[in-house]
């Protein structure tokens, strides 16, 4: 993940963490589905970045 995505991601996987392992906690699946639909987009998203950012490199810079 790209470092900006890291930081959104950081605060969504320490929910989802205490949402499954904090046994004080109750169990809410509607949100952490929506927790990993969100990491999912970020991931998605950190992943279309780089590939942009590879197609962008210059013909010289590109291996064969």
């Amino acid at each position: 993940m790209a470092q900006m995505t890291d930081h959104e991601a950081e605060p969504r996987m320490a929910e989802l963490d205490r949402l499954l392992n904090d046994p004080g906690v109750r169990l809410d699946p509607h949100r952490v589905w929506a927790l990993l639909a969100e990491l999912r987009l970020l991931v998605h998203a950190a992943a279309a970045a780089q590939v942009s950012a590879a197609g962008s490199l210059p013909a010289s810079g590109r291996s064969a």
